[in-house]
């Protein structure tokens, strides 16, 4: 049967044009939902030949445009606010033409949601049926997405012109009431914010690299975000409150002499002002507030503060939690550990080596090894041996020049252990079943005529593992050594798949009955 291409040799820009942008593209999170590449490769066909102008939610082009309009949201949210409370009906024709754009690109983004293909709840699949997202969309985020992008900036640039066009002196005074209500009204924006918190969501979702480092990232800089434009907005309503009071002479503004100051002064009183009175650090200023809505500012201040410190607690307290969970997981297990130490009344040097032991062993990470080998694929569980071991079984005169398959069996039944400075491994004359391998650590094999230091790479108790004779020397260790170990029940257990390879080592058990003393 003929091989299927990948998607990105199949369909790429130079073969499909604009529609490659449109595919799904090979990442953790396609692989995640479709299982294979051979799975995104047949979404990537099907997608094509169904002919529908939908936009995958693992492709290319969604990935770009979550990230764009996450940066446009983000300076709608810091702009709006500024505008609307320090900019005095002269924002420029930068600032409209921003605002134009933005009103016209968010009603396209209304438009596009309807083509936008989305990820199932259970995160299973991606929808793409024009119907499913139609009705999707209009159940959840459409009347948001709607009002958010009422087109605020079209009319206040028509406004702007009929403002600056009238020179009937009664004429100007209502057009400016009307300018000044439909910046108001413009506040309805900040609705925008709930797309925000969307597109983190999505970054999160369709994001190339699901590790925990960079979905803690995301998290870290949403919170962050969020409180910035929290205490951003707080400042802004600071100034904007007495601009709407045409400034009294009791206001903040009058007392600070802010009246003709530059938009940079008025808005660095308004943010220090504002955090001041959400960290509950002063009111901003000498004197308490002199009327009922400074004092209600102050209170709303108050309040959001509280918040903002509850949520950052409690999102810092949960990132806590959930950063490094096997170092948590020794820490318990040690002090249980302790506590039975303890219980037990075991002798101080001893609960020092017990404790060594765990540290030695588990580094700080509480991890079951077996529990990890037994949840991976036994391809998986083969190259994962085959690092950490392949080089010390090579080492090995019987398991030289040995076929793969022998080899990765023997991998498999390799068990780790971990022994301690002055631990004595084996002893002489002591029976034996099995031979160990030295991954790091330093140890010393003692018999009546001679001394051997070993270390990283070598190996002793080879003739138990093939007879299960006594070991005719002692092995204490040096150093703290890591060691692999494999049993004699286990390699026979080996030895019957491999029936020409168990003669070869039958004939060097007799060659070697009479060699070195292990």
């Amino acid at each position: 049967m003929e091989k299927v291409k990948g998607p990105t040799a199949r369909c790429t820009t130079a073969t499909c044009g604009w529609r490659a942008l449109l595919l799904p593209q090979l990442n953790r999170q396609s692989l995640y939902v479709y299982g294979s590449e051979m799975a995104v490769e047949k979404e990537c066909m099907r997608q094509l030949q169904s002919g529908v102008f939908v936009i995958h939610p693992f492709s290319l082009m969604r990935s770009y445009y979550i990230m764009g309009m996450m940066a446009i949201t983000f300076l709608n949210l810091i702009g709006i606010p500024m505008e609307i409370a320090f900019v005095d009906g002269t924002s420029g024709l930068a600032w409209e033409g921003f605002n134009v754009f933005s009103d016209t690109l968010f009603l396209i983004d209304v438009a596009l949601n309807f083509r936008m293909g989305i990820i199932a709840e259970d995160g299973e699949e991606a929808i793409l049926d024009i119907k499913r997202i139609r009705l999707s969309y209009l159940r959840t985020w459409f009347i948001p997405d709607v009002i958010a992008a009422f087109p605020i900036g079209y009319i206040l640039l028509f406004a702007d012109l009929q403002y600056y066009n009238e020179d009937n002196p009664s004429k100007t005074n209502k057009m400016m009431r009307i300018l000044m209500f439909v910046r108001i009204l413009s506040l309805i924006r900040l609705a925008r914010v709930s797309r925000l918190v969307r597109f983190f969501n999505e970054v999160e979702k369709v994001s190339n690299a699901n590790l925990e480092v960079v979905r803690l990232f995301f998290r870290v800089l949403s919170l962050f975000m969020m409180i910035f434009l929290l205490c951003h907005w707080n400042g802004c309503i600071q100034y904007f409150v007495p601009m709407l009071e045409e400034f009294p002479t009791d206001c903040w503004v009058r007392k600070e002499n802010l009246m003709n100051a530059s938009v940079s002064v008025k808005y660095s009183w308004g943010v220090f002002r504002a955090l001041s009175q959400m960290i509950a650090l002063s009111y901003g200023s000498m004197d308490a507030p002199t009327n009922y809505v400074e004092m209600w500012i102050v209170m709303v201040s108050m309040v959001s503060g509280c918040l903002m410190y509850t949520v950052l607690v409690a999102n810092a307290t949960t990132m806590i939690a959930n950063t490094d969970p096997a170092a948590k997981e020794y820490k318990n297990k040690m002090s249980r550990l302790e506590h039975y130490m303890s219980f037990m009344k075991l002798p101080p040097e001893l609960q020092l080596r017990i404790s060594n032991y765990y540290q030695a062993r588990y580094g700080g990470k509480w991890f079951q090894e077996k529990d990890v080998m037994h949840t991976v694929s036994s391809a998986l569980k083969e190259q994962i041996m085959m690092v950490m071991c392949s080089r010390l079984l090579r080492k090995v005169p019987m398991f030289q020049n040995r076929e793969e398959n022998f080899i990765n069996s023997v991998l498999l039944k390799l068990e780790y252990e971990v022994f301690l400075e002055g631990d004595s491994i084996v002893r002489e004359g002591v029976p034996g079943d099995r031979m160990f391998f030295i991954d790091h650590g330093q140890v010393l094999m003692e018999t009546d005529s001679y001394d051997r230091e070993l270390s990283d790479g070598d190996f002793f108790g080879e003739s138990c593992v093939l007879i299960k004779g006594k070991h005719r020397a002692t092995v204490k260790a040096l150093t703290d050594c890591q060691c692999f170990s494999l049993s004699c029940d286990d390699f026979k257990e080996v030895l019957l798949c491999f029936p020409e390879i168990s003669k070869d080592i039958e004939q060097l058990v007799l060659l070697n009955s009479e060699g070195e003393p292990v």
